[in-house]
């Protein structure tokens, strides 16, 4: 019996044409699959559908629909098109009807000239990916898709015999790796538009939700779930203890018995009298595209950083805030000191930061009314933290339902919550027992990455915390949440409370830990190269382009460059020579050397002359002695079979041209 009669049938190779469709869909797959993340869903499932049912046309070698099949499809597409953006018009529509387009183009392919115009809306279609999306990892995907499509254009230049899949990539690399030096320098000495493309001022990412103008229970809880950037700061120095990093956000005056928001009672400008002093901490933001006009610095900055291309204000309680959100990633330089005195001479009003409202938390306001008693108000801060400390509170991401005396029932019932919580219901009794006090949110400490030394402040650093007035301190900040969990503020929100494991599996929840762990290691030299992409790439400004363009042309000045442009230029001429030599083929050498030989016995070739009609001139030639005609001729022979001939050639070919070769004398 056969050994190989029990082996499965090897699988049959496509026909070219076949496999070239194959090669384009997948190719067009790699460009239209990251637009499904902004697509209706209906566009993504119907390109979906169209990809597969050519797919399967090419495979089954069926017929292509009808134009009477394809018209009506298309029409109720753009229909569709105009019921989701509400126009025809515009970045969205227009990418979603591109995509379309492409999508359609697949089932209308009849001339080789479709299969280029699809190959070229492919690659406009790569660019609009950046419209939406221009982190590190869209552009790795974005060079694939460009590598996938230079492949599959590739494929169908050939005339002939088709070169392997995997020479055809290396191919379509090479050419990539030939256009990366010029792309450079086009980016680097470019001018850079001013401003986003089709007026979408996006950076590359939308603008993320944050901090806002009101705190109410739960709402900084849900927030602290979110592991999204916020801001990266790279001190100059030794940066600060993780427990003295306040970033600074809203201040929050006015209670409705609810919400805390900025609203009455807002300070004056007469108010705005800060001392700084102790060691100054230098130190550069970069901001992540926001909704939202809040700018951050560490309590507290000297002096107003100035952004960019916006104007930055300071209200009375020291928010910084921009003139319009920063849809685009911002840089800005601060100097703040942890030594400060804010308004340390007095208020013009400290009534306002007394307000309560009425009807609300009747048991909370007897209680802060007792504190009064106390004549000293920094000893009335002491004793609510004191309480804090010593009684049954704890601190939890899944604080229990309030009604609507959020603060008595969180003091004297619940007893579990977030900051908000603490700082709310602090502030509300430092009122009642005729403190000043206020509300601050922000974000407290970050999370320092060792591979570039960058710390990373997430939504999940949201904090809120409180200031009291103390006359001969002025405001000072007090954080309640210290009191009952000092780990959140020495070492951050995961060693104060367990955070939910990724992706809900339990088993996962060792992998996020940091320091020596390799995921956590993992996660830091990410962290480091995505903020290199963003610092080098992303934010490469018009500013910063002026900058980099001055120091070129400074030192394109002088002997050195000119000695360094003609080294270049010597080692570009040498490489050129080394490459073309290493371009001709061995066997198509020998053929012109046979040629030139040939030539010197007045048997010249002509230039339209292919080598079966040369070799039948050779072989009449009565002049040539017998051994030199036979040789040319048998050259000829073996020369027309390898050029022409669809089978492997002889790998010992070149030697016996060589042999031949030497008979032509």
């Amino acid at each position: 019996m056969n050994a190989d009669a029990s082996a499965p049938p090897r699988p049959q190779r496509l026909p070219r044409d076949k496999a070239d469709t194959i090669l384009l869909l997948v190719s067009a797959l790699l460009v239209l699959l990251p637009h499904a993340r902004h697509l209706p869903p209906w566009i993504s499932l119907l390109c979906g559908a169209i990809l597969s049912w050519r797919a399967a046309i090419t495979l089954r070698g069926k017929r292509m629909p009808s134009s009477l099949v394809l018209l009506p499809v298309a029409a109720l597409s753009m229909i569709g098109v105009q019921a989701s953006y509400q126009t025809l018009l515009g970045r969205d529509a227009g990418v979603a009807m591109l995509v379309l387009l492409v999508a359609f183009k697949m089932l209308e392919m009849h001339a080789r000239r479709d299969l280029f115009v699809v190959i070229f809306l492919c690659f406009f279609l790569v660019l609009t990916n950046f419209f939406y999306s221009q982190s590190l990892f869209t552009a790795l995907l974005m060079v694939l898709s460009v590598l996938a499509l230079l492949t599959t254009q590739l494929s169908f230049q050939f005339t002939g015999a088709v070169p392997p899949l995997r020479t055809r990539l290396l191919m379509g690399a090479r050419m990539l790796a030939l256009a990366a030096p010029l792309a450079l320098l086009m980016f680097v000495v470019f001018p850079r538009i001013q401003g986003p493309l089709w007026g979408a001022s996006n950076g590359g990412a939308g603008g993320k939700s944050g901090l806002s103008d009101q705190m109410a229970p739960g709402q900084m809880s849900s927030l602290a779930l979110s592991d999204e950037p916020v801001f990266r700061v790279r001190f100059d120095g030794r940066p600060p203890e993780q427990s003295m990093l306040y970033w600074r956000g809203p201040v929050l005056d006015a209670f409705d018995g609810l919400t805390w928001s900025r609203g009455a009672g807002r300070a004056s400008s007469r108010d705005m009298r800060l001392s700084v002093g102790g060691p100054a901490f230098d130190y550069e933001v970069t901001l992540e595209p926001s909704s939202s006009r809040w700018v951050f610095a560490l309590e507290m900055p000297g002096r107003v950083p100035a952004l960019p291309g916006r104007a930055t204000r300071v209200s009375p309680q020291f928010e910084l805030s921009v003139d319009s959100p920063p849809s685009g990633r911002v840089r800005y330089r601060v100097r703040s000191h942890l030594d400060y005195a804010l308004q340390r001479d007095g208020m013009d009003d400290p009534g306002r930061w007394l307000l309560l409202p009425y009807g609300f938390n009747p048991r909370a306001l007897q209680a802060g009314l007792a504190l009064r008693r106390e004549s000293d108000p920094a000893r009335r801060v002491e004793a609510v933290l004191r309480r804090f400390r010593e009684q049954a509170y704890s601190y939890t991401l899944e604080p229990p339902l309030l009604g609507r005396h959020t603060v008595d029932e969180f003091l004297y019932r619940t007893r579990a919550g977030f900051c908000e919580h603490y700082a709310g219901a602090f502030v509300f009794l430092m009122r009642a027992a005729g403190v000043p006090s206020r509300v601050v949110t922000g974000y407290q400490g970050g999370e320092m990455n060792p591979f570039d030394g960058v710390m990373t402040v997430r939504q999940s650093d949201a904090h809120a915390w409180a200031e009291v007035w103390l006359a001969g301190r002025g405001w000072v900040r007090v954080d309640p949440t210290a009191a009952v969990a000092p780990e959140r503020v020495r070492r951050g929100l995961s060693a104060a409370v367990q955070l939910p494991a990724p992706f809900g599996i339990e088993a996962l929840r060792g992998l996020e830990a940091g320091g020596d762990a390799w995921f956590g290691q993992l996660r830091n030299a990410f962290g480091a190269v995505n903020n290199g992409w963003n610092q080098w790439v992303l934010n490469y400004t018009p500013e910063r382009q002026r900058k980099v363009v001055g120091s070129l042309q400074a030192g394109l000045r002088g002997w050195p460059f000119v000695a360094l442009l003609t080294s270049a230029g010597i080692l570009l001429l040498l490489y050129g020579i080394l490459v073309r030599r290493k371009a001709i083929d061995p066997i198509e050498a020998l053929y012109s050397v046979l040629c030139k030989r040939l030539g010197q016995h007045g048997l010249a070739r002509a230039a339209d002359e292919g080598p079966t009609a040369y070799a039948a001139r050779v072989a009449a030639a009565s002049h040539l002695a017998s051994p030199t005609r036979d040789a040319a001729a048998e050259f000829l022979r073996r020369y027309s079979a390898w050029r022409y001939a669809p089978v492997q050639a002889d790998p010992r070919l070149a030697a016996t041209l060589k042999s031949l070769l030497s008979q032509v004398r």
